[in-house]
């Protein structure tokens, strides 16, 4: 991502583009996708910083047009926030990594060990890779705008388990919402950490939470909301935060932009047009093109008629294109060309319905 398409996306996420601008297109692509992509394995895409960087660099020159958010994202999958409490990753040649749930009983949680986000495990490898990459990044033209984190619930999950953290919601809770807090404080640390680590051209950050998207409105304002709201209060007011849940945000979709987020990034469960009835213009959406079914297995056609079919009901207002989540695993390029020639069409068809609609004015 440029510079110059960094401030394009602060302008649609903070609702301020104009009815002249193009809405832009922003995807979320990384290990689930890239390898695979590229045609190389998933170890070396994450061990050899040189295979890494040229990887970007690539999908950045063949999709120039398109904000990958966030860019050049140095991680090693989901590994971070388990690793940092004490969870085993395994790591395998064709996927991402994946990790072993750690605390068996909720009541042992004072078990788990006191986090280092600066030494500890899979934390201070992508904060040394950062380090030792960002110069390079900017010197290629781009920016790093974004620090990237998994949310409170989704890490807990992945020490607890997500049927067992569902279960101490209801048959727990006083333990719940201490393991849901540690996982809130570490949230917040690895987000300062990486904005320490990347410098001065961090302006917001990434959250991912998924398991969110699991509970009733009741269990949401209990467990999610006050911390979600932590996170967002503890950076600037003037960060763009971005939240990706492609779970259900039927029970928290109202909440969000409470919660302090400016974007939001779901799955293809819920239509856009109905996702805009109810928050109005107090988020920008970013979504919601069907990732599997259409944008990974359909036609370009199929892919065609289905963006311009998100575009429609958005009417241009309050949003940034994109595929309901993150890009899935055997996206072809084709399809996701398909994408930006349904968006250039919507665009210079918007482009002149305005400038008609002027001229009838004058």
């Amino acid at each position: 991502m440029t510079p110059a398409q960094w401030t394009c996306f602060k302008k649609a996420a903070r609702l301020e583009l104009r009815e002249t601008d193009p809405i832009p297109l922003a995807l979320i692509v990384d290990s689930p996708w890239m390898p695979g992509y590229l045609g190389i394995n998933h170890f070396d895409f994450y061990l050899d910083p040189e295979l890494w960087f040229r990887s970007h660099l690539k999908i950045h020159e063949e999709f120039p047009d398109i904000l990958f958010i966030p860019p050049w994202w140095l991680e090693y999958g989901m590994a971070a926030e388990p690793s940092v409490l004490g969870a085993k990753i395994k790591f395998w040649p064709d996927n991402t990594p994946s990790e072993q749930n750690l605390l068996a009983r909720i009541e042992d949680i004072d078990t788990l060990p006191e986090y280092d986000v600066e030494h500890d495990s899979y934390m201070a490898l992508t904060l040394h890779r950062m380090r030792m990459t960002r110069q390079r990044i900017l010197d290629s033209g781009q920016t790093l705008p974004l620090a990237a984190a998994r949310g409170p619930l989704c890490t807990a999950s992945f020490v607890r388990g997500v049927t067992e953290l569902m279960m101490d919601l209801i048959e727990n809770p006083d333990c719940a919402h201490k393991l849901i807090d540690l996982c809130t404080r570490l949230t917040i640390d690895w987000l300062k950490a990486q904005a320490r680590a990347l410098g001065p051209t961090v302006e917001g950050f990434l959250l991912l939470d998924d398991i969110v998207g699991f509970v009733n409105e009741e269990h949401y304002q209990e467990f999610c909301h006050p911390y979600l709201k932590r996170i967002c209060d503890a950076f600037p007011k003037d960060w763009i935060k971005i939240y990706h849940n492609d779970a259900s945000i039927e029970k928290c979709l109202e909440h969000l932009p409470d919660a302090g987020f400016h974007v939001l990034n779901w799955g293809k469960q819920t239509d856009i047009a109905a996702v805009k009835a109810r928050v109005g213009d107090r988020l920008c959406l970013m979504g919601n093109v069907n990732p599997l079914e259409v944008v990974a297995k359909g036609t370009p056609a199929q892919v065609h008629a289905a963006t311009l079919d998100v575009l429609e009901k958005s009417d241009g207002h309050g949003i940034i294109l994109s595929v309901g989540g993150g890009v899935s695993p055997g996206t072809p390029r084709e399809n996701i060309n398909a994408m930006q020639s349904a968006l250039a069409d919507y665009n210079a068809r918007r482009a002149r319905g305005i400038s008609q609609a002027v001229s009838r004015l004058m």
